[in-house]
This record gives C-alpha cells, sequence and structure tokens, in this order.
C-alpha cells in the first residue's frame, strides 16, 4: 500500500497564501448552491496543497534553524571555556608577578636591586608583565563581548524558530478547518442528490495546470488502497468489482485516460458516477463521488478532473470505487491494478 506522496512551504508565502485564502470570494458558478460548494471545496483542496508543500519546507527551515541554533550554543561553549582559560592565565601572572616582586615600588626596587643592571632587568621583566597582564585582560574583555553577543544570536535564533513553528502550524489548522466544513456541505449535497436518483449537473472545477502525461493516470493523485477487486465481504452481493482509493471527501477525481463521457447517473449502490469510454473498447468507472464535473457525452483526456470523491450510496466512508470493465455493464470488470500497470500506472 503506497503512502501518500507529498509536494514540497516557504515560509514567506505562507501569509500570502493565508491572506489570498481569507479574502478569495465565494464561487459563483451558475449551477447554485450545489456548484458553489464543489467549486470552493476543489480550490480549498488546491489551497490545502500549497500549504502542505510550505509547511514542508518550513519545516526543513525550521530545522536549519535549529541547526543553526545549536551552532550558536556550540560557539557559546567554546567561548565559555576560553574565557575560563584567560581567567586562570590572569591569575598566573598575577602571582607571577607578586613572586617576582611586580608589586614592589618602583623606590624600593632601586634600594634592593644590586646593580643599575639588575636594576634594569627588573624593569624590564615588570614592564613585559604589565604589557601580558593588560593583554590578557583585553582578550578577556572582547571574550565576554562575544559571548554576550552569541548568547543573544542563540536565543533569537529560538525565537524565531518558536515563531515560525506556530506561523506554519495556524495557517495549516486554518485552511484544514474551513475545508473540512466545505467537504461536510458537498456531502450533503451530494446525499440529497442520491436520494432523489437525480444529478445537479456538471459542475465546472477549474482544471489543474496541464502536465505532460504518458496517457494514463491513477484515478487520484494522492491515496491509500483499501478494497482490493474480488475481495469479500459483507458489503457486496458477491465479491468487490473494483479497486478502492482511500481519499477524503472532496479529493480530485481523475480520468485514468482519454475517451468520453459514456455515463454519469446518480442513485443505487454506487451513488454519484462517471463512466467513461477508453479507445480499445474499455470502460472505467468512478463511484461514490460528491460531485460531478464532466457532461454525458463530453470527451475528456488522461488527467482531467471529472469529479470530487465522497462517500455517496452503498459506502461506509469516503473513498473512490473504481472499476475497469469491457463492456459498460455491472459484472463485466476487470483487476484495475494490473490493468493500470499494464498501462504504465503502478499503484
Amino acid at each position: 500500500m503506497p503512502s501518500p506522496r507529498r509536494r514540497p512551504l516557504i515560509v514567506p508565502v505562507l501569509l500570502i497564501a493565508g491572506a489570498v485564502l481569507a479574502a478569495r470570494p465565494a464561487a459563483s458558478d451558475p449551477g447554485g448552491a450545489a456548484d458553489s460548494t464543489a467549486a470552493q471545496v476543489a480550490r480549498l483542496y488546491a489551497d490545502a496543497a500549497v500549504a502542505t508543500r510550505q509547511y514542508e519546507d518550513g519545516r526543513r527551515a525550521a530545522e536549519g534553524q535549529r541547526a543553526l541554533a545549536r551552532h550558536y550554543e556550540a560557539l557559546l561553549d567554546r567561548q565559555r571555556s576560553e574565557i575560563a582559560v584567560l581567567h586562570e592565565d590572569l591569575g598566573r601572572i598575577a602571582r607571577a608577578q607578586y613572586r617576582d616582586g611586580g608589586g614592589l615600588p618602583v623606590a624600593a626596587q632601586i634600594v634592593l636591586a644590586g646593580s643599575p643592571e639588575e636594576l634594569m632587568r627588573g624593569q624590564h621583566v615588570f614592564s613585559q608583565a604589565n604589557l601580558a597582564l593588560d593583554n590578557a585582560i583585553d582578550k578577556n574583555r572582547r571574550a565576554e563581548r562575544r559571548l554576550a553577543a552569541d548568547e543573544a544570536k542563540a536565543a533569537a535564533a529560538w525565537q524565531d524558530l518558536e515563531k515560525r513553528r506556530g506561523e506554519l502550524a495556524a495557517l495549516k489548522q486554518t485552511i484544514e478547518a474551513k475545508l473540512e466544513e466545505a467537504r461536510s456541505r458537498l456531502q450533503g449535497e451530494a446525499d440529497a442528490s442520491a436520494l432523489a436518483g437525480s444529478c445537479r449537473g456538471a459542475v465546472r472545477l477549474e482544471q489543474p495546470p496541464a502536465t505532460a502525461t504518458r496517457g494514463w493516470v491513477a484515478p487520484v493523485e494522492t491515496y491509500e488502497l483499501s478494497a482490493g477487486f474480488g475481495s469479500g465481504g459483507d458489503r457486496w452481493a458477491n465479491r468487490h468489482t473494483g479497486q478502492d482509493f482511500a481519499v477524503p471527501i472532496g479529493t480530485p477525481v481523475r480520468s485514468v485516460g482519454d475517451g468520453r463521457v459514456a455515463a454519469v447517473s446518480c442513485g443505487g449502490a454506487f451513488g454519484v458516477q462517471v463512466l467513461v469510454e477508453h479507445p480499445g473498447g474499455y470502460y472505467t468507472q468512478y463511484a461514490h463521488l460528491a460531485s460531478v464535473a464532466v457532461d454525458e457525452g463530453e470527451r475528456v483526456g488522461a488527467g482531467q478532473w471529472i469529479g470530487q470523491s465522497g462517500t455517496t450510496g452503498n459506502s461506509t466512508g469516503p473513498h473512490l470505487h473504481f472499476e475497469v470493465r469491457v463492456t459498460p455493464e455491472l459484472g463485466s470488470g476487470v483487476d484495475p491494478v494490473p490493468w493500470l500497470a499494464a498501462r504504465g500506472v503502478n499503484l
């Protein structure tokens, strides 16, 4: 079972995305409330995908910030050690001066000196010791200033890290909350259509940017496989006739290949569904949908969004029921997994 694929969140874009999301107007499709909800879910999915990519990029950036903060901590540890050594040096110099008479007044040194040469040597040693002491004190003060500055950098780095993490989590949570609310409305409208056995018409979704394909694609982009072809269970009269893809309500559903929409229907065990006829005599079915984005007889291309997943009909939870058939009728199905694999799509 493949795990959901994730795409790479740049932190500066986060706030822009959030602002765009907040300012974005509601959909104004002529189809009415159902169209508006379906289009809103599709847009929120796109926003969620952007937010997820930004979140992942931001998480990696946060890890880099964490590494920087740890680097500062390591520098601080080294600087603390250097300052401790400097303190030892200062103590050693002071002790040496005391032993060598560095603390005596000049007059006392003259009286005690045995000769002018001895006096000069004493003065030279004394000057060198004072110079070393001054240098050590100055070095110690510079190290302490660097230590204080780097401590401030380390603290700022940790604060920036926590701020970024909070912004990323808040944006992602806001989008997910809006998406969950829209999903609930979309499913409610789909249930009403399925119960009435009357479809509301195509919801024209804004299609994703065109990308080069191999001619065939998986029916959903991010998924987990659930019930497989031929499996048994209380939900089916005989055996499972297709492959289920566990996806949230409102997930864009794609035509797996080029073809023509053979049927769009609502009601019954499959709920809201689309049937696509492909060259070569095969048909693919997309069932338990929450909305439909195509009309019967319409030409579709590989990867084109033809609807949104849901849980209409005989369904125990959100998923896409996908079938491959040799006729339009139920009962002529073949296993979708090897069928897609033979066309270069490995689930």
